[in-house]
């Protein structure tokens, strides 16, 4: 057996960054820049005001109340034509450009306006920049933006989208496809024959990928013949930019995946000190990483946290390939194993509002036991040999939104 850091190495060391492209920004989100965004524009573009009232010369408030002449109305998207002289003001709108002359606003709601009259009686003494967004406050032409390696959110395509971006060059989302083999497999939601199972790593895997951020394609499955299997693995390999398959990665007489794959591709067949996910495969075909996860779901889930989702996280142009560590308080007895193996215990719990977290049992432990997989908000990092009472520390992964 190999250490789950000398597997997770070797995996890494023969993934990289997706060549950059030019992606449109409807489609960038979440993608990682793969150089530096510089501002052509200025944010805002003019002065405008913050608030509905009144534009006025900041020195004429000086003896508030007073009263000035309203020249007119500027609205949003609309310029004023008009100069403002001593004595005199304008109606305003929220973000409409501030009329030539005016140097502050007052907020409406510190004014009397007498419409039929066209006078307004401001209230309240203001000093020049009240209420007004200047231009370029924001951005200015020549600020660097976003440098290469920022992950893009929502705030930085509305930043971009203000100063007219439309596309950046960024790292694409990894295409990655999703195969199940096995004789044994259904999914067409008929009765189960004898020896017959539902097909969940597929559904599972499909998912998890959505989740992580990256495309995924369902390659269906493959039955235990070396035509189909071959057949599979190459229409995968060509369409996507990697290829996830679970089963057939161990040493059974009929797992034909690892007789194909070793002729297609360049493969390292693994057996990895730890439990769940002892077996594991990783190669390529051609250019394409295969990333062969075993047949028992929660093997199958685990080893992609633990292998896979680090690989398409690099292959992303993303800075941290690995969820965070964290330590937790556990409120069972765990370990205690002395088989070699570190073991990633499926546990539940969350952190309290000092950011501490707690930690149980989420139910059974096996690797076929999906149910506690699910429930699992964590995976406990129990060392061989290690034996964890109530209320000791614990290192944990956690799962789900809590990202790396």
């Amino acid at each position: 057996m190999i250490s789950h850091d000398e597997a997770r190495v070797h995996v890494l060391d023969r993934v990289a960054p997706a060549s950059p492209a030019t992606i449109s920004l409807g489609d960038a989100a979440g993608l990682v820049l793969a150089g530096d965004v510089v501002a052509t524009e200025t944010v805002p573009p003019f002065d405008n005001t913050a608030m509905d009232g009144f534009a006025v010369i900041a020195a004429d408030t000086a003896a508030a109340p007073v009263t000035l002449e309203v020249l007119g109305t500027v609205a949003a998207g609309a310029a004023a034509d008009t100069r403002i002289g001593p004595g005199q003001c304008m109606r305003i709108m929220t973000g409409a450009p501030m009329p030539p002359g005016a140097d502050a606003v007052v907020m409406v709601e510190r004014t009397r306006y007498d419409e039929p009259a066209a006078t307004v009686e401001i209230e309240i003494t203001v000093p020049p920049g009240n209420h007004v967004r200047g231009a370029g406050e924001d951005v200015r032409p020549g600020d660097v933006l976003y440098t290469a390696g920022t992950v893009l959110s929502a705030g930085h395509l509305g930043v971009l989208a203000s100063v007219g971006v439309g596309a950046v060059e960024a790292h694409p989302r990894p295409v990655v496809g999703v195969l199940s083999t096995g004789d044994e497999l259904v999914d067409d939601g008929r009765p189960l024959r004898p020896g017959e199972i539902r097909d969940s790593n597929r559904r599972t895997l499909l998912t998890m990928l959505g989740e992580s951020g990256f495309d995924a394609v369902d390659l269906g499955i493959a039955r235990d013949d070396e035509t189909e299997i071959e057949k599979a693995f190459l229409d995968g390999a060509r369409r996507c930019d990697a290829v996830l398959s679970s089963g057939g990665v161990s040493m059974g007489a009929f797992d034909y995946v690892k007789v194909v794959l070793d002729r297609i591709g360049d493969m390292r067949w693994m057996q990895i000190a730890i439990k769940p996910a002892k077996p594991f495969a990783f190669g390529l075909i051609g250019d394409t990483p295969i990333f062969g996860l075993p047949g028992n779901p929660v093997s199958s889930m685990v080893s992609y946290e633990l292998f896979a989702r680090p690989a398409l996280r690099k292959m992303a142009g993303r800075a941290t390939l690995h969820r965070p560590i964290r330590v937790a308080r556990t409120e069972d007895p765990l370990g205690r194993h002395d088989d070699g193996k570190t073991h990633f215990l499926r546990v539940e719990g969350e952190a309290d509002r000092h950011g501490r977290w707690h930690i149980r049992r989420a139910g059974g432990q096996g690797s076929h036991q999906l149910t506690a997989m699910a429930r699992a908000t964590a995976l406990a990092i129990v060392p061989p040999g290690v034996e964890y009472g109530a209320g000791d520390e614990v290192e944990i992964i956690p799962l789900g939104t809590v990202d790396g």
